[in-house]
């Protein structure tokens, strides 16, 4: 399990895989200094609500990672994040789509 800390006080667990997918795509939009909501379902073991981020580029974001391997990017699903955040109600945490087509970051962005 990695963790996204926001604004050094705010830590959110997330698996290392979903993880890689919204750091692309948040690091995208802070990139083009773009504000944007983040949303997603909690875990139901802290009482599977919904929370919510304002994103910003001046907020201080980590992306901390448990594992030692860089997971492979699923491009379909690096589409479908960067589709919700590109609307008004900013990045929403879908589902990853059943279609692998996945660009493997550790072999210099080959696809597999």
């Amino acid at each position: 399990m990695g963790k996204l800390t926001y604004d050094s006080t705010l830590g959110v667990d997330f698996d290392d895989r979903v993880l890689a997918h919204l750091q692309l795509v948040i690091g995208a939009k802070l990139r083009r200094g773009e504000s944007f909501y983040f949303s997603w379902r909690d875990d139901p073991a802290i009482g599977d609500g919904r929370s919510t981020l304002w994103m910003h580029p001046r907020i201080p974001l980590v992306f901390k990672y448990a594992g030692g391997r860089q997971p492979s990017i699923n491009r379909a699903w690096v589409d479908a994040l960067m589709a919700t955040a590109n609307s008004p109600g900013g990045l929403v945490l879908v589902p990853e789509p059943e279609t692998r087509n996945s660009i493997d970051q550790a072999n210099g962005g080959h696809e597999s």
